[in-house]
């Protein structure tokens, strides 16, 4: 059972954030939140999440078998009633490869941190799927450091970015502007945009 430092100090800014989209709006009343995280890491974020939002139904899942064994754990070892186990998705295939998800179930589907380090094949492949499984009205929240406007600030990030293109050239800190116009060709509009501790931000996606 994984526990990464990162997600054990942003699980709860990400709650806060996640609270907003949960349970209200055009989900008031409506039953069981179906939730769909992607890249979902060691599990950490899972547990937590669907511990703490008992209404939804949250299915983690991952492309490396050492993380769906980490996410595993946690379910087994927090017991946590709503968290699903783990399913191997790789979010660059097409949403028929999803686990079985099917058009217009879910009502929130979350990427935390993998956007930057991941090939751009798998953020198109992200926005591709929000727009065929997304309920009209559902969410697609992102997490994680971002360039803004073709800007990358402050400095750290800028460094960081530097050091995920020397490790892989496919890597790096997408623009906000090129997830825009993803979230735009596939039915999806930028709602919102929050800013987190460590210069990270949370991206709030609607599905129109």
């Amino acid at each position: 059972m994984q526990a990464p430092a990162a997600a054990e100090r942003n699980k709860g800014p990400i709650l806060e954030v996640l609270r907003q989209y949960v349970g209200s709006g055009t989900h008031a009343g409506s039953g069981v939140l179906r939730v769909l995280e992607v890249g979902a890491g060691a599990g950490l974020h899972a547990a937590h999440f669907a511990r703490a939002l008992p209404q939804t139904r949250w299915q983690p899942s991952d492309i490396e078998p050492r993380a769906l064994r980490s996410i595993a754990a946690y379910a087994e070892a927090m017991q946590v009633p709503n968290m699903l186990p783990p399913i191997l998705l790789d979010v660059s295939q097409g949403w028929e490869t999803w686990g079985g998800t099917q058009p217009a179930t879910l009502d929130l589907l979350v990427s935390i941190n993998m956007m930057h380090i991941a090939e751009l094949r798998c953020t198109e492949g992200l926005f591709k799927g929000a727009g065929v499984l997304l309920k009209p009205g559902g969410v697609l929240f992102t997490y994680g450091p971002y360039a803004v406007d073709g800007r990358i600030s402050p400095q750290s990030n800028v460094d960081f970015d530097r050091s995920l293109r020397q490790s892989n050239p496919a890597w790096g800190l997408r623009d906000t502007a090129l997830l825009r116009q993803l979230a735009e060709a596939n039915g999806l509009r930028l709602e919102r945009m929050v800013d987190m501790p460590a210069n990270n931000k949370s991206l709030i996606f609607r599905k129109q």
